[in-house]
């Protein structure tokens, strides 16, 4: 299943688990205070960050496309 995982997907998922945290704040009734707010902010930022950060991009190059470089240049 993870193999599957793409890097937009993992991202949608994370802002709507957040979402699903905000409205059951509201609808329990928590006092939302400035402070509650930006550390919901922060933590509902930072983890998409650094996945769009950390996530590997691809493999390194196979010979045909070094080899292909390579020629390309001289």
């Amino acid at each position: 299943m993870l193999k599957h995982m793409t890097r937009t997907k993992l991202i949608v998922i994370w802002f709507a688990a957040v979402a699903l945290v905000v409205v059951s704040m509201i609808a329990f009734g928590v006092a939302m205070t400035i402070g509650t707010g930006a550390l919901l902010l922060a933590m509902s930022l930072v983890p998409p960050l650094l996945v769009v950060m950390l996530w590997p991009t691809g493999g390194p190059p196979t010979i045909a496309e070094v080899l292909h470089d390579v020629q390309g240049r001289g």
